[in-house]
């Protein structure tokens, strides 16, 4: 990879993993936090400038 950064990846699964508790998660945790993110609205980066009309 550029800038001699290389991917981590573990080299094994850990073994305190539940697959059970996981797929469980992802079927009814993950889509209320997928969903839950503030809408972008237009501004300024300036901290002390209001946006401009």
């Amino acid at each position: 990879m550029r800038n001699g950064w290389s991917c981590q990846v573990p080299a094994r699964r850990a073994i305190e993993r539940d697959d059970d508790a996981v797929a469980g998660w992802a079927r009814e945790v993950w889509p209320c936090a997928e969903g839950s993110r503030r809408l972008v609205e237009p501004g300024s980066c300036s901290r002390t400038k209001p946006v401009s009309p």
